[in-house]
């Protein structure tokens, strides 16, 4: 038999799909709000690569207490960098919302577009990252974390302690997982 090819949809994921079958247990309700919990993360994807754009170009946005414009206009203002990768290893990277270090002061910006509050603690990850990648120490650095969400700016200092835990947890696990790939092999 010759199989249609449908290459359009090669990689995707239906919402409906079988390789996420639990929606046969779904009633409407609840396909409800899976549904619009789907459009709400499509919608920050698109916040964010609209932000990127904005931040990359230098276009502020009118002054407002809205999260977004707070937080492409702070960007500018602190000329920070937009959607930074910040690498250890394989097995442990990600990318920081906006990031910037200039005068021994490290700043890490996060623009959430949910509704349920959102953790520093992805925020203290990247300063970890951070500190691993270009070999910082983190009581030697000063550390302002920012979280822009619902129309409020949430400000955290972190303790140095806090760092350090952190990228001891990233060299230890990272360790385990290359001894746990070779034993695998």
């Amino acid at each position: 038999m010759n199989f249609n090819s449908h290459l359009q949809l090669r990689g995707m994921h239906a919402l409906l799909g079988a390789s996420n079958y639990h929606w046969i247990n779904y009633d409407e309700e609840k396909l409800d709000r899976i549904f619009f919990a789907q459009m709400a993360a499509k919608r920050g994807t698109e916040l964010h690569a609209l932000a990127h754009e904005l931040i990359r170009l230098s276009v502020r946005l009118p002054q407002s207490r809205k999260s977004l414009n707070q937080y492409v206009n702070d960007a500018i203002a602190y000329r920070m960098t937009s959607e930074q990768v910040l690498f250890h290893s394989e097995n442990c990277f990600g990318t920081a919302d906006t990031i910037a270090f200039k005068k021994n002061k490290l700043r890490v910006h996060d623009l959430k577009t949910g509704v349920s509050e959102a953790s520093f603690h992805q925020l203290e990850v990247y300063v970890a990252l951070f500190c691993l990648e270009y070999k910082m120490n983190p009581l030697h650095i000063e550390i302002e974390l920012r979280i822009y969400q619902n129309d409020e700016v949430r400000v955290h200092v972190p303790e140095a302690d806090d760092i350090f835990h952190i990228i001891d947890k990233i060299v230890t696990f990272d360790k385990r997982i290359i001894a746990l790939r070779a034993e695998a092999e």
